[in-house]
C-alpha cells in the first residue's frame, strides 16, 4: 500500500493493519523518518517537501513491486508526507510484514534506501541562516547501490 499525503499518520494503527487477521505473519519491520532540528551544522526550523503528483506514486509503486519480487512478503507499506513540516514531525513510514523476520528486515531497509533515491520529492529547509533546497546525498546513493547487483542485491526471496 502506498500513500502520499499532507496529514500525519498513526504508526501504531498503520503497523497493526499489516498483520491484522493474517496469522501467517511472523514479523513486521518498520522505519519511521522524522524531521531533525539540525542538518549538519545548520539549524533547521522547518522543511517543506514537494512532489510531482502521479509520478511520485508511480515511482513508489515500482519500489514496492521490486521489494515484493525480491522477498516473500505478506504486505508492504509506504506512507510519505509532503507540505511544511517542523522538527519532530513524521515524514515517512515504510514497513514490511512476512512470515520470517529476515525478509521483513531486508525489505524494510531496501524500501527506505530506494525510496530516498528514486522517489521524486524535493526538500526545502528553513533556518536562521535562510532557506535552501536540499541536495541529494552521496550516502543515500551508496545505500541504494548496495541493492543493485552487489552485496544485498542477490538476496532474492529468502
Amino acid at each position: 500500500m502506498i500513500r502520499v499525503q499532507q496529514e500525519d499518520f498513526d504508526p501504531g494503527a498503520e503497523l497493526a493493519r499489516l498483520s491484522q487477521g493474517n496469522t501467517s505473519v511472523g514479523g513486521v519491520c518498520a522505519f519511521i523518518g522524522l524531521v531533525r532540528d539540525m542538518a549538519g551544522d545548520r539549524e533547521v526550523g522547518a522543511m517543506t517537501l514537494e512532489h510531482y503528483p502521479g509520478m511520485t506514486e508511480t515511482e513508489l509503486a515500482r519500489v514496492e513491486e521490486e521489494a515484493q519480487g525480491r522477498w516473500s512478503l505478506e504486505e508492504t507499506l509506504i506512507i510519505h508526507r509532503y507540505g511544511r513540516l517542523e522538527p519532530g514531525d513524521r515524514i515517512v513510514l515504510v514497513a514490511a510484514s512476512s512470515a520470517h523476520r529476515q525478509a521483513a528486515f531486508d525489505a524494510c531497509q531496501f524500501l527506505i534506501d530506494w525510496l530516498k533515491t528514486r522517489a521524486p520529492f524535493w526538500k526545502h529547509e528553513e533556518g536562521p541562516e535562510g532557506a535552501h533546497w536540499v541536495e541529494a546525498r552521496g550516502e543515500d546513493d551508496e545505500a541504494a547501490a548496495r541493492w543493485e547487483e552487489g552485496e544485498m542485491g542477490a538476496a532474492k526471496n529468502e
